[in-house]
Parts: C-alpha cells; structure tokens; sequence
C-alpha cells in the first residue's frame, strides 16, 4: 500500500491526470499484491517455524491456495495494465515486478539480495517517467534516490528476523552484516535518499525543503536507534514514514523527475 500511495502521488506530481493516476494506482496495486501474496506462499513454512502469527498462510487463517490463486490473478491482471501505460513505462514496470518475484524466488538467500530492490525502486521512477507524454526519461538524481531508498528499506525490514532468517538459511547481506550494522546502515541509506531528493532538482534549495530534509534525517536517525528489542517493527515503519517525507519533498519542489 505504502509503494502504491507514493508512486500515484509521484505520478500525480509529474503531470498524470485523474485518469493515468487511476492507472498507475491500478498498475502499482497488482504488481505489489503479486510480491506480496508469492512471498506468504512461498515462506509459509518458515513463517510458522518461526512464529509468525502475524502471517495469516503461517498462521492457518487462510490457505496457501487461496493466496495463490489471488496471486495469480494479479499477475495476470498487472501484465495489460502495465501495457496500458504505454510499451515502455510497461516495460520498466515488470522490471519492477520482476525484481520482487526474484528476490522472493532465491535472491533473498544470497549476498546480492539487496539488488532487487536497488533494481526495483531504481526503476519505479522510470515508470512514472516513461508514462508520460513523450515518455522521457527520468533525471539520475530521482533514480538514485528510489534506489537507495529500497535498499535501505530492505535493510530495516530484515532486522526484527535477522535470527530467524539466519536459523533457516536465509542469508542475505542485512543478515550476514548483522541486526546492529543492518539497522545503521538503513538510516544512513534513508537519510542519503532525502539528501538526494533535496538537492537533486536544479535551482535554488528552499528554506522548507531543508526542514524537510531534517525531518527525514531525524526519523531515520530514529530508525537506528530504536527499535532494538528483539521482533520490533519500528525501524520498518520510520522507514517508511522517511520515504513518504522524501516523497513530499519530491513533490513540494515542483515533481520533474525528468
């Protein structure tokens, strides 16, 4: 919901009207349900080793074929909609997808599983850009900054199963780098990424903006140290409530992502 929400408010910052919002939203929506969805079916195992009642699959609230089927059919209905915004923000929007469905599959396990979301945030500004009329490119600077804003996404979601994911195998780089190193390293690539939003667009740099960008640095700050108690999800979230700043700082300096 949260990649859905910023991605449509990126878009309606760009230039889309009601309608292409509508789409994006669409679009966003089905490609995240399908990330989501494959991932639960995919670690239900793990997910109840571990505990996790929060899973509704590990849980046994719901059954793994039932998500699997809803699954499917975001898949199937992410594909034309996808399309819909043209052939080449379609493009770049299963490259998005891609990315999920990849980590989930095996990446997650390895030292390179912070290259999906690199990949996949990098790329989602692509998609917005491409989308609109003429299909321009996206300026480097709003790339670097959904890149780092993944990765370090992915860093702060990881810490609260770091344990867990070490006891069943899963050894990406935020796991083999440990909770502590994995928790700073994340505040450091949020705050690099609101950076990166505030200086990034030409011209002069306004005074709001700067507060803004003290605002992001402060929750990510918080983000390391909070949060330290084993299972915590508040690094998670100031994560995503830092992404959702850069997002507004994004849009407040006039959305050209081009």
């Amino acid at each position: 919901m949260a990649v859905t929400a910023l991605g449509t408010a990126v878009a309606a910052s760009a230039g889309r009207d009601g309608a292409g919002c509508v789409l994006v939203a669409a679009t966003l929506l089905t490609g995240q349900l399908s990330i989501g969805w494959s991932n639960d079916v995919l670690d239900a195992g793990r997910d109840a080793v571990a505990g996790r009642r929060d899973k509704p699959v590990a849980a046994g609230t719901i059954s793994s074929n039932v998500v699997a089927t809803a699954c499917a059919i975001a898949v199937t209905l992410c594909l034309p909609l996808s399309l819909a915004n043209g052939w080449r923000a379609g493009l770049a929007h299963l490259v998005v997808v891609a990315g999920g469905w990849a980590y989930n599959l095996g990446l997650k396990r390895t030292l390179l599983s912070f290259v999906p979301y690199a990949v996949s945030f990098g790329t989602l500004p692509a998609f917005v850009a491409l989308g609109l009329d003429g299909s321009p490119a996206p300026s480097w600077w709003v790339v670097a900054a959904g890149s780092l804003l993944g990765v370090g996404a992915h860093f702060l979601n990881v810490v609260p199963d770091v344990d867990d994911d070490l006891a069943a195998g899963v050894n990406g780089l935020p796991q083999r780098l440990g909770a502590d190193t994995a928790r700073s390293g994340g505040a450091l690539l949020l705050a690099a990424a609101a950076a990166v939003v505030t200086f990034g667009p030409s011209g002069k740099v306004p005074g709001w903006a700067l507060a803004g960008l003290a605002v992001a640095i402060a929750m990510s700050a918080s983000s390391a140290l909070l949060g330290r108690k084993a299972g915590s999800r508040t690094p998670f979230l100031l994560a995503m409530l830092t992404a959702a700043v850069a997002v507004a700082l994004l849009v407040g300096r006039g959305g050209s992502i081009t």
